[in-house]
């Protein structure tokens, strides 16, 4: 394992952010931690990235104890910020040779190191262009190259896709992708967006600092029942209860809308809107989605 985290838990006054949180990301895989806000999620970024000690626990990256020695630690890893850590007034060049130099890099090595980022990220051709001129997305693989520059073996990133459009998230997603494919960098990223989630090695979800579920994200939604089944009725309480006597189906209500986990989904949809005719308004079915497995687990919802 390149990363573990063992028994880790912090406060802020008396409101727990984290509790007897363990896990442990092998090398080469993309790891994500998934979870609404008010998880868990920025105070464990920060701890990873050395930021902040915890209260209790243990976190070893690349087998260095990150409270022996920190300083070590911050060698191994590369850290991506929800918020932007560019000079806007720079060029791509110039941020990442500045970034450069805080790593003690200079010279020869230097320019070998930031014409390698800006290939690798596919910023050659825009190496001259200035910040504030750049696409939100070039923006986010600027911040990539600068923070892979002294080659760490582990990238740490909170939220990389916020406020990208679809397009850019997904061309985010297959440079982050390649960097664990063809570099063997394991990425550990803090996400709150589903398709996002969706394409890691493995997920752990939080809620409230506690770890509610980890697996694959086929494992986990391997954990929900069957399809799921959204239903709209003016009396959405009682028709709960009539359905739950007649099919002895688990039904549960989110914002005023009921939902079924059932196997043969469809089927179910014929049955229940015969056997209450003109007391649903309408309905919806789809396969289990992380926020399916979220609701299981917790209660709530992630978005």
């Amino acid at each position: 394992m390149i990363v573990s985290v063992e028994h880790l838990s912090h406060s802020y006054g008396s409101r727990a952010a984290l509790r007897n949180l363990s896990f442990a990301v092998e090398e080469a895989m993309l790891f994500g931690l998934l979870g609404p806000n008010g998880s868990g999620k920025s105070t464990l970024f920060r701890i990873l990235a050395t930021m902040m000690e915890p209260d209790e626990g243990r976190i070893v990256v690349a087998g260095v104890d990150a409270a022996a020695a920190p300083d070590e630690v911050r060698r191994r890893i590369g850290v991506v910020f929800q918020s932007q850590s560019l000079d806007k007034k720079l060029t791509v060049m110039e941020n990442l040779t500045a970034q450069g130099h805080l790593y003690g890099l200079s010279g020869a090595l230097l320019k070998e190191r930031t014409s390698e980022a800006l290939e690798r990220l596919g910023l050659a051709e825009r190496r001259d262009d200035i910040v504030e001129t750049l696409s939100g997305g070039l923006r986010r693989r600027a911040e990539i190259a600068k923070a892979m520059l002294h080659r760490p073996r582990v990238l740490l990133m909170d939220e990389p896709s916020t406020g990208l459009d679809p397009g850019a998230r997904r061309e985010l997603a297959d440079y982050v992708a390649e960097l664990r494919d063809r570099e063997g960098v394991t990425v550990i990223l803090t996400t709150h967006i589903l398709d996002e989630a969706d394409r890691c090695d493995r997920l752990l979800l939080l809620h409230e600092g506690r770890k509610v579920a980890e697996g694959t994200p086929e494992e986990l939604k391997a954990r929900v029942g069957g399809d799921v089944v959204m239903l709209e009725a003016r009396d959405a309480q009682a028709l709960a209860a009539e359905i739950r006597r007649q099919f002895g189906a688990p039904v549960t209500r989110v914002n005023g809308t009921l939902r079924v986990e059932i196997e043969n989904g469809h089927r179910f949809i014929t049955d229940v809107v015969e056997a209450f005719p003109g007391r649903i308004d309408s309905v919806a079915l789809h396969k289990p989605t992380l926020e399916d497995v979220f609701l299981d687990e917790t209660g709530a919802r992630i978005t």
